[in-house]
């Protein structure tokens, strides 16, 4: 969340910031609130500065041997004032926090201006896509053909957006989540974690995912105790690790990687991506957590975009990236780069990779810190997440651009290692 100082300090400059990614501030509303805030302060202050002075004057009027029962009647009315203004400034800060927490993040300078994906901003590209001299099939009936992907099975049990995964095109899939684990771990330097699927309300708060977007995720109650969230990501699981925390400056960066299941109720995406694996309930990613110095977190974004990238190198896949515009970026992040990967059947790239620099958004929830050594104060880190890659996602590439005439399909050279000897899916 932003620092309240901003709100109170630089209000119109911060909803003019707001505004260019399209979110409107209610700039009315928390200067009505900070005014109310400041009168109850002065107030109650002032309350006690008398509530002192009283208190004294017992002792005095007491030493005198003089009747202290209408002093005593005045210290305790200013009590019960106190007390009342105590709760008043609670109430008024509890609005205030509760309106923070719903206000996203500040883009930083370097994000182009835009109103929405149409705005954003190509950087480079890499490969050049794949010419097909016969029809092109897309993941969904290439599945069919092997029998490895069944969508019918899933809906049975599940319903819609989920996909049952069999044979070769499972152990595909499973190998593609391995070579990037290991590419991730042997290679740039992150260290595996495994973490919880059910987390609870505090841990999606810290990370921005609550309250603001609770119908997105789903959510198990319980009777009598804490309700879980199934995760959306392990963004939320990995980020969580530090919260709470004062990090020595030598154990950063911190650089956790993760291959876990996501769920995601899609909610708003009624009647996209109908057809097949890009837009599922329930899907696998490789995600990235970096936890990094403030001053060393633009240059982390790079190199984070430049390891999800590596993936679609190795894999061959033709791939563009994307600078998101300021009305295109998630909630909490104050740059993000996006990876969208070549489609044959659709003729389009699709995104299968965000990286995104949070800055101190997330850790100023999480109350996450490193001890600055030239201050020796603990002061709040930078968070960056990003997938590496979306594993589901990066299966249907694979089907597509290594499609063959009959409907088979070839295995990434990279890949043959995790195959077992399995060198073409028919």
């Amino acid at each position: 969340m932003l620092d309240s100082k901003l709100l109170r300090g630089q209000l119109q400059e911060v909803a003019d910031r707001l505004a260019s990614r399209g979110f409107s501030l209610d700039v009315a509303r928390i200067e009505s609130l900070e005014e109310r805030r400041k009168a109850v302060q002065t107030r109650t202050e002032q309350l006690q500065a008398e509530r002192n002075a009283r208190s004294k004057s017992i002792g005095q009027a007491k030493a005198k041997g003089e009747d202290i029962a209408p002093l005593m009647a005045d210290v305790e009315r200013m009590a019960n004032e106190l007390a009342a203004g105590k709760s008043e400034l609670d109430g008024i800060q509890a609005e205030l926090d509760a309106i923070l927490l719903t206000i996203p993040n500040l883009p930083d300078a370097s994000v182009p201006v835009g109103a929405n994906e149409d705005d954003n901003v190509e950087v480079r590209r890499w490969g050049t896509p794949r010419s097909f001299d016969f029809e092109i099939k897309d993941h969904v009936a290439l599945g069919e053909i092997s029998g490895g992907l069944d969508f019918e099975a899933a809906a049975k049990m599940s319903g819609a957006r989920f996909a049952v995964l069999r044979g070769p095109i499972a152990r595909l899939h499973r190998a593609l989540a391995q070579f990037m684990i290991n590419l991730h771990t042997g290679e740039h330097g992150y260290e595996e974690a495994y973490t919880p699927y059910l987390v609870q309300a505090p841990a999606l708060m810290g990370t921005g995912q609550l309250p603001k977007f609770e119908e997105d995720l789903f959510k198990i109650s319980r009777e009598g105790e804490a309700d879980f969230y199934l995760i959306p990501t392990s963004e939320v699981s990995l980020t969580n690790l530090v919260s709470g925390a004062i990090l020595d400056a030598k154990q950063l960066p911190v650089k956790f990687v993760a291959h876990s299941p996501c769920f995601r109720s899609e909610a708003g995406a009624s009647g996209r991506d109908t057809r097949g694996m890009i837009r599922q309930h329930q899907f696998d990613k490789v995600e990235m957590v970096q936890v990094v110095e403030p001053s060393k977190s633009m240059a982390a974004l790079d190199g984070m975009t430049a390891n999800a990238e590596r993936v679609l190198q190795l894999l061959e896949l033709p791939y563009r990236v994307l600078a998101l515009c300021t009305g295109d970026m998630g909630f909490g992040a104050v740059k993000t780069f996006d990876l969208e990967v070549w489609v044959p059947s659709q003729d389009k790239y699709r995104e299968i990779s965000s990286c995104s620099n949070c800055g101190d958004f997330q850790a100023r929830r999480m109350q996450a810190r490193w001890r600055n050594p030239e201050t020796g104060k603990p002061e709040l880190v930078h968070t960056l997440n990003g997938s590496g890659l979306a594993v589901g996602r990066t299966l249907v590439a694979v089907l597509e651009n290594y499609q063959q005439a009959d409907g088979s399909i070839r295995v990434p050279e990279v890949l043959k290692p995790y195959m077992a000897g399995v060198e073409v899916i028919r």
